[in-house]
């Protein structure tokens, strides 16, 4: 019997919950995460977007869209911490779990030897709330048989969403929706493109014949029509038990355009990632930025450093000419990635300036802990080591 056994988990307004962890007397309000000076929100409560507050809208804008909104600072190194917890609580049920982003990833139950559909739903909600139980972020949890129909459901009724797709329902269960749902379909190219073909809806696309879809998608016709009727073989990426690599992306509710805001995204990625590189006790030469447009085609662009560190300062200078590096063609972006790799032990001390880095590698390791314990107000490790703007 075929059982829906790919789950893709999605938390909800990630940055903001965390936060609302730490101060949960915020609740129901109109809250961001994002900052004040010539910033950008990263993450926005459901009742702030309700008044029209979207990532990454800069915090100028937002302030005037919704003039009672609560911005709360980004607190350095609690949303890797969360994530892990997060994901740690997934694999006590599966060892097969894939960290696709800080706050999204899949789980593969074929090793939980379920039997039934219905095993599976009361298993993955009690999942869904012994996230939200402990660590107080809430999450939205798509079932399916692949990873595009799952990642699909867990988007679809979000806030602490729940819907599960019965095998052999995909086309139909795909069919009503607009045809923006499906990965990869930006709003531009719905707008400029598939409307002007009349495919508002998933149904729409299915519709056409061979040569019609040829000519709207080219080449990734075929494709296009396989994702419409929700079939999908990609297995689960498990790379993390030897930390090959740490990377971080984001993807933009919004196509952008701005240099400084997309700076500013890997900047706080840069952040995300040198805290957790510490406590896996690794340091790292070569860092790589990647690019995203709207039609899925990408860039990317690395540089490795002379030596490898655990600190932020040394990779701050690569952000701004890796991204312009990457991306040549300055059309709006759909998303940009940061990832660190060549990764070594920690042990040792060969830079030049070796008893700098070391004061440095103790003052970094005390302010991760120190936001690892929830103390709100530290400062970032760019700003305390003077390495970011």
């Amino acid at each position: 019997m075929t059982l829906p056994l790919i789950v893709h988990l999605d938390a909800d307004a990630f940055f903001v919950s965390c936060e609302l962890a730490l101060k949960p007397e915020l609740r129901g309000t109109k809250c961001a995460v994002g900052g004040r000076e010539r910033g950008i929100i990263s993450s926005a409560s459901y009742e702030a977007r309700a008044c029209g507050v979207y990532t990454p809208m800069p915090t100028t804008r937002a302030m005037k869209v919704c003039p009672d909104l609560i911005l709360l600072p980004h607190t350095s190194g609690l949303y890797g911490k969360m994530s892990r917890q997060m994901f740690d609580l997934c694999e006590t049920l599966t060892p097969l779990v894939q960290r696709n982003s800080i706050d999204e990833g899949y789980l593969d139950l074929q090793p939980c030897g379920f039997t039934t559909t219905a095993e599976i739903e009361t298993r993955m909600k009690a999942l869904q709330l012994r996230i939200w139980q402990e660590l107080q972020v809430p999450t939205s949890f798509g079932i399916a048989t692949n990873k595009l129909v799952a990642q699909i459901a867990s988007k679809l009724r979000k806030p602490r969403g729940f819907v599960v797709v019965p095998p052999g329902t995909e086309t139909e269960f795909l069919a009503p929706l607009p045809v923006g749902k499906l990965p990869g379909v930006g709003t531009k190219t719905e707008a400029e493109l598939l409307t002007r073909h009349g495919i508002k809806l998933v149904r729409d696309l299915t519709a056409k014949n061979e040569s019609e879809l040829q000519a709207i998608f080219g080449s990734g016709w075929r494709e296009m029509r396989a994702m419409a009727m929700g079939q999908d073989d990609r297995p689960l990426e498990l790379e993390r038990d030897d930390a090959k690599s740490y990377s971080q992306q984001e993807t933009f509710a919004h196509d952008i355009a701005d240099f400084s805001e997309i700076e500013r995204v890997a900047k706080r990625m840069v952040d995300e990632l040198l805290p957790k590189i510490r406590e896996d006790k690794k340091r790292v030469r070569t860092m790589t930025v990647k690019i995203r447009y709207p039609d899925f085609t990408q860039e990317s662009h690395g540089r490795s450093l002379e030596t490898a560190t655990d600190l932020e300062a040394p990779f701050y200078p690569l952000v701004a000419p890796l991204l312009k590096a990457a991306w040549k063609k300055r059309r709006p972006l759909r998303l940009v990635s940061v990832r660190f790799s060549s990764v070594e032990e920690g042990a040792g001390q060969l830079e030049m300036f070796a008893q700098t880095d070391e004061k440095r590698r103790r003052l970094a390791g005390v302010l991760d802990k120190l936001n690892n314990r929830g103390r709100s107000g530290v400062v970032q490790h760019g700003h305390q080591l003077g390495g970011k703007e």
